[in-house]
């Protein structure tokens, strides 16, 4: 992301409605699992991750409690699966989480429902 721009979520200023602040809030913290889904797509990585590389990507900064709750929940329909891994010699083992295909293809189903939302609601 390039200095200055804020990602998905542009900075609210309390003159924003009410409306476009729900709205940031439905499409981003409460569709989380999208985001987690397509960062995965890049390969594997551990739950502590999921929230730095969020911000870095996509602009907002998820809590960990709740990047954890939808990892689980993800892993749970099989749209992820876990390995896990020594990350070195010393400390403990990690979770790495991956991508499955059942995940994959729910990542492009929700990608595709999206344009077709946006195509619809976009003025002519």
């Amino acid at each position: 992301m390039a200095r200055g721009e804020r990602g998905l979520v542009p900075y609210i200023s309390r003159t924003e409605s009410v409306a476009y602040r729900h709205l940031t809030k439905k499409l981003t913290v409460e569709t989380l699992w999208i985001y987690v889904l397509s960062l995965l797509t890049n390969g594997p990585l551990y739950g502590y991750e999921f929230p730095v590389k969020i911000e870095e990507k996509f602009g907002f900064r998820p809590n960990k409690i709740t990047c954890y709750v939808v990892l689980y929940r993800l892993y749970q329909e099989g749209l992820i699966k876990e390995e896990k891994k020594m990350h070195s010699n010393e400390g403990p083992m990690r979770k790495y989480y991956q991508i499955t295909e059942k995940g994959m293809r729910e990542l492009e189903n929700a990608v595709a429902f999206l344009r077709r939302v946006a195509d619809v609601i976009t003025p002519s």
